[in-house]
């Protein structure tokens, strides 16, 4: 394809660290995987890191760790404020653990969390926040971080799609009581597949760790807050003592992750030089909305909302960027309460879900990649100008 939604960033470092691992003959989660969480962990400016499987999967222990806790866990049938756009393994776990999601709106520009409708979410059952931050742009990290401290809650933060965002100098995924990242393909490190979970608190960190891996002691140390040793070594390596999953990384990840991340930065910098050439082709274009940048993006990728009161084509439009062989897709997952999985959940909606509805129908999103994509986004603002009418 002329512009593609993804390609690999990989080089010959990575194809090395896979034929390292081939010979050694362990593909299971082993040495390489504690050395690329550490690694992740300093460069992230956090206390624990916990590699797995995927990002969603990250979620889903982030999740689950805060049910098993000793003091204050989460209940089900307590109230989660989450914005209308993310990924469905955004909301899923929530779901699965029997929470009710409070749905309010994005900004039109963001894309991310209209903040000023948190006090109206709020309610005596509110015990969490999910903070998304959508394709590379960091949210309002600074008010949820308050609002969260202000009123008891946690503060869970979605990171998968914006690895590299900053906001006030502070990494975005360290904001959180738990921030999560994803290492997909298309994503800003990619390991296959995989995804890791940050907390600077010991407790969650030990139930993460255990509930990745059966829920079994195994990988706890014994002076753990989680669990009291017992005397038997035999019965303790396989001792379970919490409804885990098996969702380990393969050590073939954590070795090809060591690589991917001594490239980050650069990547990262090559992404917002491409990013700089889109907003200044589209500059002053009234027809666009384009995702306004919040602190300094990561820029996963390029949106494009077709501003509804121009009255613009979009069938014409989708049709001239697939002739023109542009990939495009549907903004993350769109407004997640248009899709049938939402039969299965217990929401309310905050106000009026009117923006996120708008991205829904309007917009979508082209690639960005960490290699000088300037032929492309040329291509592309000449294509999608003159489908639109021209200027």
């Amino acid at each position: 394809m002329y512009y593609e939604l993804a390609r690999s960033s990989w080089g010959p470092e990575e194809i090395e660290a896979i034929e390292e691992i081939v010979k050694k003959g362990f593909f299971t989660m082993g040495e390489n995987v504690r050395k690329f969480e550490e690694a992740f962990a300093q460069k992230f400016g956090s206390r624990y890191a916990v590699m797995l499987n995927s990002g969603s999967s990250a979620n889903l222990i982030g999740v689950a760790a805060l049910f098993f806790r000793k003091n204050n866990p989460l209940q089900r049938g307590d109230e989660v404020i989450v914005p209308a756009i993310s990924w469905a393994t955004t909301y899923h776990p929530l779901q699965q653990y029997g929470l009710k999601l409070k749905f309010v709106d994005v900004e039109l520009e963001s894309l991310n969390m209209d903040v000023s409708q948190l006090e109206k979410a709020l309610t005596p059952k509110t015990r969490m926040v999910v903070a998304v931050n959508i394709l590379g742009n960091p949210c309002a990290l600074d008010t949820l971080r308050d609002f969260c401290n202000r009123h008891g809650l946690i503060l869970f933060e979605d990171n998968c799609e914006s690895m590299g965002a900053t906001l006030n100098n502070k990494q975005c995924g360290t904001f959180g009581d738990i921030g999560t990242f994803s290492f997909f393909f298309s994503h800003h490190i990619s390991t296959m597949e995989g995804g890791i979970a940050l907390t600077n608190d010991l407790e969650t960190f030990h139930l993460m760790r255990s509930l990745r891996a059966h829920g079994w002691t195994r990988d706890i140390p014994a002076d753990s807050p989680i669990f009291d040793k017992k005397d038997q070594d035999f019965f303790e390596a396989y001792r379970f003592i919490l409804p885990g999953y098996n969702v380990r990384p393969l050590e073939l990840s954590g070795a090809i992750g060591l690589r991917q991340l001594e490239k980050l930065d650069a990547m990262v910098e090559t992404r917002r030089k491409n990013a700089s050439l889109f907003q200044k082709l589209f500059q002053g274009d009234d027809r666009f909305i384009l995702q306004r940048e919040n602190g300094r993006s990561s820029w996963f990728a390029f949106t494009v909302i077709l501003n509804p009161s121009k009255g613009l084509d979009r069938k014409k439009i989708m049709r001239a960027l697939k002739d023109a062989d542009i990939g495009y897709r549907i903004i993350t997952g769109g407004n997640f309460l248009r899709h049938d999985a939402i039969k299965y959940y217990d929401y309310d909606i905050v106000g009026q879900i009117k923006n996120a509805d708008i991205a829904h129908d309007w917009g979508f999103f082209v690639g960005n990649h960490p290699v000088d994509l300037s032929e492309q986004i040329q291509t592309f603002h000449t294509v999608l100008t003159r489908a639109a009418g021209g200027h």
